[in-house]
C-alpha cells in the first residue's frame, strides 16, 4: 500500500506515502488508484507532500488513473506538489492536464 487513504462525503484524500513515486511504486499507485475510483467517490486528491522524486513510469501510472477516472465523472486534483515536482508538470503539461492546489484546504474550498 503506498496510499494514505482518508474519504469523507465521496471525496478521497489519498497521500501518497514514500519519497520516490517512480516504477518500483508506479503499478501499485495505479491499483490503488483504480480501486479507489471504482468505489463511486466523485473526487480524488491526491497529495504529494512526501514525494521528492517523480519519474515517468509513475506520471504514466496517474495518466492510467485519470483515463479511468473520467468516464466515471471522477476528478483528480493534485496538492502539496513540492518545486521540483511542480515544476516537472509544468514543464510537460500537466498542469493543463490536472488540477493542481497548494494544498488539501484549497482544493476543497475549490469546490463551493
Amino acid at each position: 500500500m503506498i496510499l494514505k487513504v482518508e474519504e469523507a462525503n465521496r471525496v478521497v484524500h489519498a497521500t501518497i506515502l514514500p519519497e520516490e513515486a517512480s516504477l518500483s511504486n508506479a503499478d501499485a499507485f495505479k491499483e490503488e488508484m483504480i480501486t479507489i475510483i471504482g468505489r463511486g467517490v466523485r473526487l480524488v486528491i491526491v497529495s504529494f507532500e512526501n514525494v521528492n522524486y517523480i519519474d515517468s513510469s509513475f506520471l504514466g501510472s496517474l495518466v492510467v488513473a485519470l483515463k479511468y477516472a473520467m468516464p466515471r465523472n471522477v476528478d483528480i486534483y493534485l496538492v502539496s506538489l513540492k518545486p521540483d515536482v511542480k515544476n516537472l508538470l509544468t514543464l510537460i503539461r500537466m498542469d493543463k492536464v490536472f488540477r493542481i492546489f497548494d494544498n488539501f484546504e484549497e482544493a476543497m474550498g475549490s469546490l463551493s
